[in-house]
């Protein structure tokens, strides 16, 4: 043993304070019912959210090549969408592998929905992971921050998208996607702020709940949805 903090078998949340080490997991709706109360006695102010919204069901996806083309597939396009273009290239490629990414014509990628600049980056990180430069299910144990820099390097992979994947498929519990609309919009109206925040102000305000930021975008994205 190392002497550094180790999680229990029983449950993968614990409290690393430093940044340097692998954040938080939230791996069961246990985890995040246990992030809630921590981020409750961190802020006071969140009392008054969790009395409005409970604590919100957790919301995981898959990790890997599938659930970073899944979260690529939705951007800048409507839910259903995503959805519909999602539905198509499973049944083109049930198994998704970068090697179907990378033996599939534009023709076949153009039709099932994809636009030419989504091709070229799912194109990058299939080759990436062939090549052995990337390995998605790695940065789990990357703290937030070290893994949103490795995300954001990639081709077409924005911030949204990074903390997104961090958050919903390997229950990064530090993960804060401050360009979310629906963050923001819980955050102006839990926080009575005049005008919704910027991006840069989202990602200040989530300071305060770190090491359980993404806990607190749970608490935000519901929050956002309770009626006034």
């Amino acid at each position: 043993m190392d002497g550094r903090i180790q999680p229990a078998r029983a449950s993968r949340l614990y409290y690393p304070w430093t940044m340097s080490d692998a954040s938080e997991i939230l791996d069961t709706q246990a985890d995040l019912d246990r992030a809630v109360d921590r981020l409750m006695s961190l802020d006071r102010r969140l009392k008054r959210i969790v009395k409005a919204t409970g604590v919100p069901p957790l919301r995981r996806r898959p990790a890997g090549l599938r659930g970073l083309a899944r979260i690529i597939v939705g951007q800048q396009v409507s839910t259903a969408s995503a959805e519909a273009i999602w539905g198509r290239l499973e049944t083109a490629f049930p198994a998704l592998t970068p090697a179907d990414i990378l033996g599939a014509a534009d023709e076949k990628l153009g039709t099932i929905g994809l636009s030419a600049a989504k091709m070229k980056s799912l194109r990058h990180i299939a080759t990436e992971i062939v090549e052995k430069r990337l390995d998605l299910n790695t940065l789990a144990h990357c703290s937030a921050d070290e893994a949103h820099a490795k995300l954001t390097a990639l081709r077409g992979v924005g911030p949204w998208t990074a903390d997104v994947y961090l958050l919903f498929c390997l229950g990064n519990a530090d993960a804060w996607p401050a360009a979310d609309l629906g963050i923001q919009e819980g955050l102006k109206r839990g926080l009575a702020l005049e005008n919704r925040p910027t991006t840069k102000e989202t990602s200040a305000l989530g300071d305060k709940w770190r090491p359980l930021r993404g806990a607190a975008a749970h608490l935000w994205w519901a929050y956002a949805r309770v009626e006034a």
